[in-house]
């Protein structure tokens, strides 16, 4: 695209309804905020837990920076791996339950770097075509073959697998599903890899501190999560309430990473004092598991107050549920009229999502109240009834 089309394209955005604007946000984050100057009730980030905030967790990045400085100031190859990213990454290994784990700036990055560090155009890579962006840009930095499969849809790709004649196959795969909400079949997919000899990528970013009795994600649902041909990622900015990402695994694959991954290899170190608010962490979402309980009251009790309005909640037990609209325009006038009621929730349109399933994801939080919940549901019913 030439400077001069910009302008062309940009109002192209605005008669779809497509273009995305920032806000500035005041203060720390949480359920109640202060965007562009106004005080809103927020169901928008993704901040499952409430820790974005947590006294605990600020205090040891504070501590942190007084005994360890703010920059890394190298990559980890250098000088930059600190004592604290160390220790974090084994905390981090022995949370999930595998052997090694690998601290990475970003979830985006992580996936960028572990797919063309095992795959090359003799590889293929097979991903549930709802997958976050991140695992195909991933794919196709690799080279390799990118096969995409219908939602969910196992016995699709078993087909696929069988007809792949790659010489490495690997399955990558959300654990949530960022704008539905619903949980992938992970045992079957496992047997999946195991039956055609692939890795198997899992992305757990919306499943970390949420899944399990303890917070420790989606791999605590499979009876052996051992297998070595398995790569778990999960994201610290979202339920950890902090930034970054981990990938864990075998040890010997850690190894390969540290040596073969350009994202990991060419980039400076993030600051120690995230490691140390991380670690942190890790002791509230163990200890905490009443926020997790407390979610689910709050899932159920949205479920049954949105019930019978022209928008259905899409099927997920998870803190996204998303409220299914259709059009862009549509989705836009109920985020607008939300907006105007104090009430914060995104407008979900394509690319992001498919043609003709724009819709407002609703992100629940444990820092939400039953009557935070009730205001919401009180506010569409509103707007459902002026239709």
């Amino acid at each position: 695209m030439t400077p001069t089309q910009l302008p062309t394209a940009l109002a192209e955005l605005d008669a779809l309804a497509l273009r995305r604007a920032r806000r500035v946000l005041d203060g720390p984050q949480g359920v109640r905020v202060t965007l562009d100057g106004k005080p809103y009730l927020s169901f928008s980030s993704n901040d499952y837990l409430g820790l974005a905030n947590h006294p605990d967790i600020a205090s040891a990045a504070l501590l942190a920076v007084a005994r360890y400085g703010v920059g890394a100031g190298a990559a980890h190859l250098l000088t930059g791996h600190h004592r604290l990213h160390h220790e974090l990454e084994a905390e981090l290994a022995e949370f999930v339950g595998l052997p090694a784990a690998l601290l990475f700036s970003t979830g985006y990055m992580a996936s960028l770097g572990v797919l063309p560090a095992l795959l090359d155009r003799h590889g293929e890579v097979f991903e549930d075509k709802l997958n976050h962006a991140s695992l195909v840009d991933a794919a196709l930095l690799s080279r390799a073959r990118l096969t995409r499969y219908p939602h969910r849809d196992l016995a699709a790709l078993d087909q696929r697998l069988a007809a792949s004649t790659a010489k490495v196959k690997l399955i990558a795969s959300d654990t949530v599903f960022s704008m539905d909400g619903d949980l992938v079949p992970l045992a079957e997919l496992l047997a999946l890899a195991e039956k055609h000899d692939a890795w198997l990528y899992l992305d757990d970013a919306h499943g970390f501190g949420v899944l399990g009795e303890h917070g420790h994600g989606a791999l605590a649902l499979l009876d052996a999560p051992h297998d070595d041909r398995l790569i778990y990622l999960a994201t610290l900015g979202k339920a950890a309430g902090v930034a970054g990402a981990f990938v864990a695994g075998s040890a010997d694959l850690i190894e390969w990473l540290v040596n073969k991954a350009r994202t990991y290899i060419y980039t400076t170190a993030q600051p120690p004092m995230l490691a140390a608010a991380v670690s942190a962490s890790l002791q509230v979402i163990a200890a905490d598991g009443w926020r997790r309980e407390h979610l689910a009251v709050l899932t159920d009790r949205l479920k049954a107050g949105l019930a019978g309005l022209p928008w259905p909640l899409m099927a997920s037990d998870t803190p996204i549920q998303p409220l299914l609209v259709g059009s862009n325009a549509e989705a836009l006038r109920l985020a607008d009229g939300l907006r105007s009621r104090g009430i914060l929730i995104p407008a979900i349109r394509p690319p992001t999502v498919p043609q003709g399933e724009a819709r407002l994801r609703i992100s629940l939080s444990a820092a939400h109240t039953l009557a935070d919940v009730d205001a919401l549901i009180e506010a569409l019913r509103a707007l459902a009834q002026h239709d």
